[in-house]
């Protein structure tokens, strides 16, 4: 366990979360991580990287499913996730790569439970960002190229699946505020408006574990 900042995002779907952890690690100087930890995960679990991007923030309790999928990673598995279901096995890889990123170096996380994993660690500013409805349909309408009604059914989807995950494996609830050290609107800031208050509040928050 270091000292290093770490910044956890998590995300409503369509509020620019991920481009805000993307402009904050800029501004910053460091790098955000988002679905470069699968890739990551998968190198040094010896899992493979394909079973990471199927069950990217999807959880399952389904036996069945786990047994099938256990019978299609047989091969690709190490010695230290063998006797668990896979997605039991994708999640704990990514959580072992979460920490050894935060103990390598400050940097920006985005979503996969990444609050979850650290919560142990002193330096860390979790913050969940959300957005008015007709701003997070606009912008999935312009990113995915699709109709309103299209737009809606990816948001509702999206959403689902993070909050089935997170609460799946964290001991917390996701969007609820007392999961976020700090819960950003960013229709009322913006994306450069979010991230100056994040790094307000990190910075208040840094000096504050001084003090204490």
């Amino acid at each position: 366990m270091t000292n290093n900042l770490i910044i956890t995002i998590g995300r409503q779907c369509g509020s620019g979360g991920k481009l805000i952890g993307e402009m904050l690690a800029k501004k910053m100087g460091v790098k955000c991580y988002d679905k470069e930890l699968l890739s990551m995960a998968a190198k040094h679990s010896g899992l493979c990287q394909e079973l990471f991007e199927k069950l990217d923030e999807r959880p399952t309790s389904s036996f069945l499913y786990s047994l099938v999928m256990d019978s299609y990673s047989m091969g690709y598995t190490t010695s230290g996730y063998s006797d668990m279901p896979i997605n039991h096995k994708i999640f704990l890889a990514q959580f072992d790569t979460i920490k050894r990123l935060a103990d390598e170096h400050s940097c920006v996380m985005v979503g996969r439970c990444a609050d979850y994993a650290l919560e142990d660690y002193p330096n860390v500013v979790n913050v969940f960002i959300t957005a008015d409805d007709r701003d997070k349909l606009n912008r999935l309408k312009e990113l995915y190229k699709v109709d309103e009604s299209k737009a809606k059914d990816i948001m509702i989807k999206t959403d689902k699946q993070r909050s089935s995950y997170y609460n799946y494996y964290s001991n917390k609830k996701w969007s609820d505020p007392r999961s976020y050290d700090l819960c950003i609107n960013s229709s009322k800031v913006g994306h450069e408006g979010a991230v100056d208050v994040i790094m307000n509040f990190a910075d208040v928050k840094q000096r504050w574990l001084k003090q204490n």
